[in-house]
């Protein structure tokens, strides 16, 4: 049985198709928008950061080319081993098993935080709030990245796959928490029609996912998001 860290949240994309989720990754904003977007805000050369939800470690050789030293924390025990695995040759790489709302690190213990589709959908996620501010340093940043499901070709994808989803809403509680919000548009780009079919099946209830494939051509898709942020 594979242990999961108490409490967590599950994320059936990842935990149930790691290697599908992989492709996903792959494809994610190949121009780098969100990367130029966080580091106009504040930039993480010689930082320490955080990735919560880190998964099998995608993004942690990314931060830690930058970066002083890099934690990433994965309530999946088997993701976070494969992070580990991915990151054994990076010294400034550290990955522990732990949820958000129990972040297994001190107090003012990093200067930027990273989560990405990962715990933070808005009300609901006040403890994992809570334990940010207690490990970010003064003069620090939080960075959240999730769905804009108000506009883009995902954007309606995603509202058909879950209609009572209230964006309106969830606006809403990121403003009332000091947090600003970056509207951002960025794009799938896949190298055939299989890997897009795969990573919609995984994020799409499948009679939805083949509707989408349906209607959209070609092998990209174009994807916006907020990136919501906030400096303690």
């Amino acid at each position: 049985m594979v242990e999961i860290a108490p409490g967590a949240v599950p994320s059936p994309n990842i935990w149930n198709s790691p290697q599908v989720y992989e492709l996903e990754n792959r494809a994610v904003d190949p121009d780098g928008v969100l990367a130029d977007a966080m580091r106009a805000i504040r930039p993480w050369k010689g930082a320490d950061v955080l990735d919560v939800g880190c998964g099998t470690g995608f993004h942690l050789p990314f931060f830690a080319a930058d970066a002083r030293h890099v934690f990433g924390v994965e309530p999946h025990a088997a993701l976070a081993s494969a992070a580990t695995r991915r990151t054994r040759d990076l010294t400034n790489v550290t990955v522990r098993v732990g949820t958000a709302q129990t972040l297994p690190l001190p107090d003012a213990s990093v200067d930027v935080v990273h989560a990405r589709w990962a715990y933070f959908f808005g009300p609901g996620c006040e403890p994992g709030l809570a334990e940010l501010h207690r490990v970010v340093r003064h003069g620090g940043a939080i960075f959240i990245i999730d769905n804009d499901a108000t506009r883009s070709t995902f954007g309606r994808w995603f509202r058909r796959g879950l209609p009572k989803y209230d964006p309106g809403a969830v606006e809403r509680f990121w403003t009332r928490r000091g947090f600003a919000r970056e509207p951002l548009t960025i794009r799938w780009s896949f190298q055939n029609r299989d890997d897009l079919a795969a990573v919609l099946r995984i994020e799409f209830p499948p009679e939805l996912a083949d509707e989408c494939l349906r209607e959209h051509s070609g092998l990209e898709v174009d994807y916006a998001v907020n990136l919501w942020w906030r400096c303690p």
